[in-house]
Parts: C-alpha cells; sequence; structure tokens
C-alpha cells in the first residue's frame, strides 16, 4: 500500500494575533484532506499598547470601537459591521491623513470583524460574507500603513473567514477578495523588503502573517505570485526576529511553514533556512512547551519528513527533545491532539525512526489516554488513531495488553461513528483493519462487526483512484484472512467495480498494481467471474502497458503474480493480456538487481504458471 494512503490532514495551529489575542489550537489534513478542515477561533479582549504603533480613538464613535467593548448579538452586531457608513468613515480618514495615514482604523475594523466571528464561534457564513464583501469594495491597503495595522488586518480577516473560497463561486466576492489580498500583499512585501528594515516589523506579526498565509491556502484559496512574493519577503525576517520568538509562535510557525509546503510552496526561497532556524529554539525552550505547542510541533515535524523533505538539520535532535515532554504532559493532551501525536509517531517510524530514543515510549503513554477519552474521539479521530495503530504494528510496534486494550476500544466506536465516516475515512479504516488482522490481529467480534458496519457504507462515493484502490486491496486482505462473503461485501464489490472502470485513467502505477492484485486474490478465494469483474481487468490491463516503465520491482514482481493467478483461475489468455505480459518482462530483467527473495519466488511461480 501507499504509505499516503491513509493519515491525517485537517485541524492543527491557531494563531496568536498580535492585538486580538486567541488561543492557537494544534490540528491536521484536513484538507485533506483529510485534507482540509476548520479551525475553532478564540479571542481575548484587546489590548492597547503604548508606543509608535499603539491605535488611536478616532474623533468620531466607530461601530468597530464598539463592537469591541460589548456582548456580541449575532444579527443585530452583524448589521452594525456592514453599515456604509463605517466605510465612509475608513475612506474619509485615509483621504483626510494620505500619505500619513497608518491604517488604524482599518485594523480596528478588522479586528471587529474577527470579534463578532469569534463571538459566533464560527466563521462568516456564505451569506455574511457575500454582504461584507459590497462594502470592503472600497476598503483601501497603502504602503504607508505600519506593520501591526498590516498583520492585524490580514490576520483578522483570514481568521474570520473574509477570504474563504465558498461554493458555489459568487464571482462578485472573487474578485473582491482578489483585487484586497493583491493590495495586502503588496504592502507587506514592500514593508519587508524596505532598507534598511522597517523598525516596526517584530516577531508577533510575522508568526501571524505566515499563520493567516498558511491557514488561506488551506482554505482553498489561490497561491498567485503576489502571494508567493510576500511569503518570500516574510521569511528572512523569520531569522532576524528568532531570538523574540516566544513557544507559542514557535510552534505554530512550524506549523504555518509546514502548511505552505504541503501546498506546493516548497520551492519558496528561504523556506528550509527558516525551518532550521526555528528548530534550535525548539531545543532550547522544550520545557515551556504546553501540550498543544508539542502536539503542533511534532504533527509539523513528521509531516516536513512525510511530504519527502530531507531530515533537515537540527530536526532529529529537536524531535529527541520534544519526545520526553510528550510523557511529562500526557495528561494534559485533548482527544484530537493525542489522535495528531500517535498520527505523527507512525510517520516517524515508517520513515526510519524507529529508533528514535523515546518514541517507543512515547507510544505506550499516549495509549491509555485513548482509552480513558475514547468517547471525545471524532470520526477523523478514530480513522487516524486506527491507522497510525496499523503503521506501528507493521513496523514492529509490540502487540502489548495495552495496544490490543486501545484497538478493542477504537473498534467498538468504528460502529458508533459508521455513519459519518467519509470516502477516504472507510478506505483507511478497512485497509488498517486488513493490515492489522494481516499482521496477526485475532478476528475478534468487535471487528467482524465494525468491518460489516463500514462494508455497508461502501457506496458511490468512493470515486477516486486512491480511496477506490485502498478499498479493494482492504476487502481482499481480509477475504484472504478468512471474512465471509456477506450480503454488505458482495454490494460494496458491486459498488466498487465500476468505479474502478471510471477511473482507469487516473490510476497510478502502484493503484494499479494494488487493484489487480485484489481481484487476483479475490478470484483466488472463490469470487465468480462475473461480467463487471472481467470488465474491470479488461480496461486496467492497457494501463500496465502505458506506465510500464514507472512500476517498481516490488509492483513489477506484484503484478506478473496477479497476472498468473487471474490466468490460473479461469482468465481468457488475449492477446491484450500477452501483450502486458511481454511489455513487463523486460523490466524484470533490468531490474533483477532490485528484487527481494519474496519478489523472485512470486516471479518465478507466476512465469511457470503463466508458461503452464
Amino acid at each position: 500500500m501507499d504509505r499516503s494512503s491513509a493519515g491525517i490532514s485537517g485541524k492543527y495551529a491557531r494563531s496568536d494575533n498580535a492585538y486580538n489575542q486567541p488561543n492557537d489550537h494544534a490540528a491536521c489534513s484536513r484538507r485533506g484532506r483529510y485534507r482540509n478542515a476548520k479551525v475553532k477561533q478564540g479571542d481575548n479582549p484587546p489590548h492597547t499598547a503604548t508606543g509608535r504603533n499603539a491605535f488611536y480613538h478616532s474623533s468620531a464613535p466607530c461601530s468597530s470601537q464598539y463592537l469591541q467593548r460589548r456582548s456580541v448579538n449575532p444579527a443585530q452586531d452583524f448589521n452594525a459591521l456592514i453599515k456604509p457608513e463605517i466605510m465612509d468613515g475608513l475612506v474619509s480618514k485615509s483621504d483626510s491623513f494620505a500619505h500619513r495615514y497608518d491604517g488604524r482604523d482599518h485594523g480596528l475594523y478588522a479586528s471587529s470583524i474577527k470579534k463578532y466571528t469569534s463571538a459566533s464561534k464560527r466563521p462568516l457564513t456564505r451569506a455574511e460574507q457575500s454582504q461584507l464583501m459590497h462594502l470592503l469594495q472600497n476598503f483601501t491597503v497603502t504602503r504607508s500603513w505600519n506593520w501591526r495595522s498590516l498583520t492585524t488586518t490580514f490576520h483578522s480577516l483570514t481568521s474570520a473567514g473574509v477570504f474563504t473560497p465558498h461554493k458555489p463561486v459568487d464571482q462578485r466576492v472573487k474578485l473582491t477578495q482578489a483585487a484586497l489580498l493583491s493590495r495586502l500583499f503588496g504592502a507587506i512585501t514592500f514593508k519587508c523588503n524596505q532598507k534598511p528594515q522597517a523598525r516596526d516589523i517584530d516577531a508577533r506579526g510575522i508568526v501571524n502573517l505566515l499563520w493567516a498565509m498558511a491557514k488561506m491556502v488551506d482554505n482553498g484559496q489561490e497561491r498567485t505570485p503576489e502571494f508567493k512574493k510576500a511569503v518570500a519577503a516574510i521569511l528572512p525576517h523569520v531569522n532576524t526576529q528568532k531570538e523574540q520568538l516566544i513557544p507559542q509562535h514557535i510552534a505554530n510557525l512550524l506549523w504555518a511553514m509546514v502548511k505552505l509546503v504541503n501546498n506546493g510552496q516548497e520551492q519558496t526561497p528561504g523556506l528550509k533556512e527558516a525551518v532550521a532556524a526555528l528548530l534550535p529554539h525548539v531545543i532550547t525552550q522544550k520545557d515551556q512547551f504546553i501540550p498543544q505547542h508539542i502536539a503542533n510541533l511534532l504533527w509539523a515535524m513528521a509531516k516536513l519528513v512525510d511530504d519527502g523533505q530531507e531530515w533537515i538539520p537540527g530536526l532529529k535532535e529537536a524531535l529527541v527533545a520534544l519526545l520526553p515532554h510528550v510523557s511529562v504532559q500526557k495528561v494534559g493532551f485533548n482527544p484530537q491532539e493525542i489522535a495528531n501525536l500517535l498520527w505523527a509517531m507512525a510517520k516517524f517510524v515508517i520513515n526510519g525512526q524507529e529508533q528514535t530514543p523515546g518514541l517507543n515510549e512515547a507510544v505506550a503513554e499516549l495509549l491509555p489516554h485513548v482509552n480513558v477519552q475514547k468517547d471525545q474521539f471524532n470520526a477523523q479521530d478514530i480513522a487516524n488513531l486506527l491507522w497510525a495503530m496499523a503503521k506501528l504494528v507493521i513496523n514492529g510496534q509490540e502487540r502489548t495488553p495495552e495496544l490490543k486494550e486501545t484497538l478493542a476500544t477504537l473498534l467498538s466506536r468504528v460502529n458508533v461513528h459508521k455513519n459519518q465516516f467519509n470516502p477516504q475515512g472507510i478506505a483507511n479504516l478497512l485497509w488498517a483493519m486488513a493490515k492489522l488482522v494481516d499482521n496477526g490481529l485475532e478476528r475478534t467480534p468487535e471487528l467482524n462487526k465494525a468491518v460489516a458496519g463500514l462494508l455497508h457504507h461502501v457506496n458511490a462515493q468512493a470515486n477516486k483512484p486512491q480511496e477506490i484502490s485502498n478499498l479493494l486491496w482492504a476487502i481482499a486482505k481480509l477475504v484472504d484472512n478468512g471474512l465471509e462473503r456477506t450480503p454488505e461485501f458482495k454490494e460494496a464489490l458491486a459498488a466498487l467495480l465500476p468505479h474502478v472502470v471510471a477511473q482507469k485513467a487516473n490510476s497510478k502505477p502502484q493503484e494499479i498494481t494494488n487493484l489487480l492484485w485484489a481481484v487476483a486474490k479475490l478470484v483466488d478465494n472463490g469470487l465468480e467471474w462475473t461480467p463487471e469483474l472481467k470488465k474491470a481487468v479488461a480496461r486496467l490491463l492497457p494501463h500496465v502497458n502505458a506506465q510500464k516503465a514507472n512500476f517498481t520491482p516490488k509492483g513489477i514482481a506484484n503484478l506478473v503474480w496477479a497476472i498468473a493467478k487471474l490466468v490460473d483461475n479461469g482468465l481468457e489468455r488475449t492477446p491484450k493480456l500477452k501483450e502486458v505480459v511481454a511489455r513487463l518482462l523486460p523490466h524484470v530483467n533490468a531490474q533483477t538487481a532490485n528484487f527481494n527473495p519474496q519478489g523472485i519466488t512470486n516471479l518465478l511461480w507466476a512465469m511457470a504458471k503463466l508458461v503452464d
């Protein structure tokens, strides 16, 4: 199975706002994924800073300031936010002071929008966003704004959901978002590139900007050239301001930078350097991180490694420094953080860190807390936890009584949440169960019940090649390990096969391998050759030829074995099938040095069967 086939994506960090400081909150992945999830926002009352960056009060009463001082009545206070006289006042202030205007009132107004959504405990609805955008068409950002106004405005509007794309897309809203973002990015880039460096740039503002940018793209907003330029301009300031970063800043910054990498920003100049600059501060401040920070940091480190980044200098040392604090702070982790931590541990193990001091101990310390908090885990947490358990077991985690108890607890929760799993969650769960059984987990009544409950929900929603591949592979593995061919099993298979055909052109080499291997296993375990099954195999075979150069040695061995098994169980040796075998054989010769003993055994058996 592709190691990226399951995992986490979703809710990771909250940023602090420099001037309306919410609590930060961790976790992916998800856009996810499970990539793309909501981040809850909290908000503490704003404080007024002294000095050159302090907000001043305008001479006339302002609705935004009024909102800062009172409790929120959603309908009443949203109407107060969209009064035309608010924008008239902002435009007037900007015009009156011209290049001397520093954007303070605009920042206060943006903060009041965020305060409204924080008190409402939700981002702006599509209707609210549309109404607000009509007002924001005249929201002008200029280069004269100070750092605080820029960072407060951008962070507050992002946190409130002003830039979140809604479907169906409203073109007027999209154009206003694009124009406002372009102005903000332009002013931020100008400020960051000033020579000599702008005196008012501070660490907290950098954290808020990068957090907001990461959150924005994680919610589906486009990475425009202006966006990329702004990120590149901000990153060098991470290094210059690193000594001013508090633990919360470090956790949020690493989360943000990893999210940017995860969303295609890995080529941005300075990103790896910024990460490398932060890691020593993880070590020096390790005793000051709260549970939430530890979960954020370990998730971010695991994601960096899993996204194909080489081990950045200092990453292993930071990992070793943090792991003991998982044990120390274990009672402080909430359910989502426990799920994210175990997911991260599994990712570290997959990527070769199973011998890291403290890793096994951290896993052992977390397992009892899965049982204690079992009723608090949501559907995504359960899917991530079972996926992590499977990956840990595959990679040598000892099946202790605590591990077995945790698995039993989680399996019982699968049925409770079975109606809430999305297609990827179902695929990940069935894959995890198949892998656990394949690695010696007993097929208990809880396991059988969980599988039966999930199979009933395998339906037409599963239409992504990776999900289809994982589901069919998992079902085949479970059948190979004794799963009864129940009505739910037959129904799930009937739902999947048409999607194998429909998505054939989008399947990657590993997915093609898994699909043909799964069909071969099912047929070898007595599944009848239905017209749908024959059609699925016939449609997949040409794609073996098309992608023949991209199969790994293991993939080639599995493919040749699957084809031989299919032939051995009655598949007709058509010209198309013979051509596939003929095209694969040269790749067997080319990769002879890369086959492991099992691959060689499978190949020799398969060739003998095909010749026979």
